[in-house]
């Protein structure tokens, strides 16, 4: 349980601001259909999230435990001095609008999860944890929890969100499970 709610909490706090988070907002201003979107978000990351969480299970298996903790631990503060730098999403009109709400929403969403500090957070969530299921569930959640309300919003600016406090917070947070992955 403890893996699902750290990815979870850790993934929707580190979407905030995030730039698969203003894609969901231009989706949800270009499409009507919410569903279609929030659907197309859902499966798009629950492939996108486990197959970073498998990468992660796998590669944490060829490496010592000891190292791997340093490893995992160095990911962390990694990815906490990087949330600080905010994203910023490509507003160019896409050849995938043309496929529709759904499959605009998948393509765009996985696209833009490749490399993504969401992504490379559920790969080092996995190999922390040795709960896949759990790890993509949490990270799926998260996604969720922090997307879903724009979109259904639509036209809610997240500019109106003190964006700095967010990122710096978010910081806090990846530093925080470095530093417990180091002591525990």
């Amino acid at each position: 349980m403890e893996a699902f709610l750290a990815s979870t909490f850790t993934v929707a706090i580190a979407e905030i601001g995030d730039k698969t988070q203003l894609l969901a907002l231009i989706l949800a201003v270009r499409f009507r259909n919410k569903t279609a979107i929030i659907l197309g978000i859902f499966l798009s990351t629950l492939a996108n999230h486990f197959a970073a969480a498998w990468l992660g299970q796998w590669a944490i298996g060829y490496i010592d435990p000891e190292v791997g903790r340093y490893l995992v631990a160095g990911s962390f503060f990694a990815i906490a001095l990087w949330v600080l730098i905010p994203d910023k999403v490509d507003e160019e009109e896409s050849r995938f609008y043309a496929m529709g709400p759904f499959l605009a929403t998948f393509f765009l969403f996985f696209i833009a999860e490749m490399g993504d500090k969401t992504q490379i957070a559920t790969v080092v969530l996995s190999a922390k944890y040795d709960a896949l299921a759990m790890v993509v569930m949490g990270t799926t959640l998260g996604m969720l929890i922090a997307n879903v309300p724009v979109v259904i919003a639509g036209h809610f600016s997240a500019e109106k969100l003190p964006m700095h406090w967010i990122h710096r917070g978010c910081a806090v947070l990846f530093t925080v499970l470095g530093v417990v992955t180091l002591v525990v």
